[in-house]
């Protein structure tokens, strides 16, 4: 039960999550959180909100995911690159046009079968629909997944594919925001932490892209993510 998730915290869960919340939301490190909480009497350290992070952020992610508004069938995908234990990894992104975000997928290859896993895991998503159009760049592995998926029904046959790079603009803006956020972390510990801290980035951004109905404001962001946390006001 979401009333548990707190369970034997030294801290209150409302300010668990605060801190989780603007870590994965602003462009704060841990430490400078640590320094923000001082000001407000709360003496923590740095691996405590970190921890407190890697634990919450697929929480909020697996709970909010019922809440996303449908997206559209025109889809714009594109990687990028992120560092994990000093070595490439990358994350797998795609927004519709209007640039309400699809889904994400941390890999540690850019090739066919990342591409594969990429799109299984966004076609499961009840917010999304099959595709109409998909547009890449001119990346060959990703041509050649997409044609496979076709050809084995997991997607459409009325799938197009769309190879033009000026299109996918609108997602190489997007990933702006996500490299925004990674910045100050210098890269990630491990895959798994990475895996964890960017689905709680990812989850905090199609929220600031108004794809949660029930969130209006930065009031209704608190009250909503309380509610489904299981924390009484």
């Amino acid at each position: 039960m979401s009333q548990n998730l707190f369970k034997w915290k030294h801290f209150r869960s409302d300010i668990i999550m605060l801190c989780v919340r603007w870590y994965l939301k602003y462009p704060l490190s841990y430490r400078m959180l640590v320094e923000m909480m001082q000001e407000r009497g709360l003496n923590l350290t740095h691996t405590t909100i970190m921890r407190w992070v890697h634990q919450y952020s697929p929480v909020i992610c697996e709970k909010l995911r019922k809440h996303i508004k449908p997206t559209n069938d025109s889809w714009r995908m594109d990687e990028t690159y992120l560092k994990i234990k000093g070595t490439n990894a990358y994350l797998y992104r795609a927004v519709d046009s209007e640039g309400k975000t699809i889904d994400f997928f941390v890999s540690e290859h850019r090739d066919k079968d990342a591409t594969k896993k990429f799109f299984s895991k966004a076609l499961k998503a009840i917010h999304n629909q099959q595709p109409r159009v998909i547009t890449t760049d001119k990346y060959a592995a990703t041509e050649v997944a997409i044609y496979e998926m076709i050809y084995n029904g997991i997607l459409s046959v009325s799938t197009s594919l769309r190879k033009v790079k000026y299109m996918n603009n609108i997602i190489e803006q997007d990933h702006r925001f996500i490299k925004r956020k990674v910045k100050p972390m210098l890269g990630f510990d491990s895959f798994e932490t990475a895996e964890k801290t960017l689905c709680g980035i990812e989850t905090m951004h199609m929220i600031r892209k108004g794809q949660i109905e029930e969130i209006q404001s930065v009031l209704s962001e608190v009250e909503f993510l309380n509610n489904i946390m299981g924390i009484v006001a």
